[in-house]
């Protein structure tokens, strides 16, 4: 989790925010279940890293 994340700076409809493997952060939006299918996705898109430097596996923030 990364408490300086700026949910203000963020789209409309997304939940969450994470930074991946190679240090790029992206937006997190709801997901999105596929009808007459057994999966579910979701859209992102690129975010600002917020000055975050910790491990990526303990990036993914909730928006509050």
């Amino acid at each position: 989790m990364h408490n300086g994340v700026d949910w203000k700076a963020a789209p409309k409809t997304a939940q969450w925010w994470a930074v991946d493997g190679n240090g790029k952060a992206r937006w997190f939006k709801s997901p999105n279940v596929a009808p007459f299918t057994d999966f579910w996705y979701t859209d992102s898109e690129p975010a600002p890293t917020f000055g975050y430097e910790g491990d990526w596996r303990e990036s993914l923030t909730r928006k509050p």
